[in-house]
């Protein structure tokens, strides 16, 4: 699968969780199904756990990007979910943040199989390495 993380941003509060989001972008030549794709989140080193799975899940057109918060959208305590002019946002219903600071490594899996890997640094300027 073309998918690719291109952006990443912690939320600054642990329980602000709508205020960690990514953006994947599909930067091949047809459309991508993320339908079942496992979320997976490690420490650098760690081998990680599969913490929910992608459904329904959303198509992605070819060069197109969209905007993955972690948090429940319609729970205040978790912040105000993000936005971005002509990107969709998809929400994952976390309960904890996904990014655990430097070197936090965030895979989406099919059958066991990587399709997208993000490797966090807040140094970066877009949080990707």
């Amino acid at each position: 699968m073309p998918l690719r993380f291109r952006e990443a941003h912690a939320a600054p509060d642990k329980k602000r969780i709508n205020e960690e989001w990514f953006v994947l972008e599909n930067d091949g030549a047809t459309a991508v199904n993320t339908r079942g794709l496992q979320v997976i989140a490690a420490k650098h080193g760690k081998r990680g756990s599969v913490l929910g799975v992608i459904d329904p899940g959303f198509m992605l057109q070819p060069g197109e990007k969209i905007l993955v918060a972690s948090g429940v959208p319609g729970k205040k305590s978790h912040g105000e979910p993000p936005a971005r002019e002509g990107m969709r946002t998809y929400h994952l219903f976390q309960r904890e943040p996904l990014l655990q600071g430097q070197g936090t490594l965030l895979r989406l899996a099919m059958n066991q199989v990587e399709v997208a890997r993000l490797l966090y640094d807040p140094a970066a300027a877009n949080g990707v390495t």
